[in-house]
């Protein structure tokens, strides 16, 4: 009798634990951005010169102080796919990583096939956002825009 309540504890002790652990990484350290604020400044980096903020609107952003890379964000530019490939740096190897399910407006892996086939464009937003960190922004022809941060050969070393 005294084994089936030591097993009975242990279960619910792995199950409370289980539970906090997944709120914890799903949700406790997730911070909308609010529009005001300066991560919600997306810029792209010219050919050549610093970083300079372009045209967005709708913007929706999360973002957490435990990991730099735990920034995403969604919105669209006015400014034409054209008029950005003319004028600043593409991305070598955008990777989206994934984000909560509940911010479902980034959907890193669709992300991923379209920069893959061609139906979005990666531009450097700004390189060493933080040490290691790059913010990369992909941007299809319509205007829809996505940001996320990774890491960059620097983090390698």
């Amino acid at each position: 009798m005294n084994g089936k309540i030591i097993a009975g504890v242990l279960v619910l002790t792995a199950l409370a634990a289980g539970a906090a652990l997944y709120y914890v990484q799903v949700y406790a350290f997730y911070r909308p951005v609010e529009v005001s604020a300066p991560a919600a400044v997306i810029r792209l980096t010219p050919l050549a010169g610093p970083s300079e903020p372009i045209l967005v609107d709708n913007f929706q952003g999360i973002d957490a102080e435990s990991s730099p890379l735990r920034f995403r964000g969604c919105f669209t530019t006015p400014t034409s796919l054209a008029t950005l490939t003319e004028t600043y740096s593409e991305y070598e190897t955008p990777t989206p990583l994934n984000a909560p399910g509940w911010f479902s407006c980034f959907d890193a892996a669709r992300i991923g096939a379209d920069l893959e086939a061609g139906a979005a464009l990666a531009f450097m937003s700004e390189p060493d956002i933080h040490p290691g960190v790059d913010r990369v922004v992909a941007v299809y022809p319509d205007g829809r825009a996505f940001a996320w941060h990774q890491l960059n050969e620097s983090a390698d070393k």
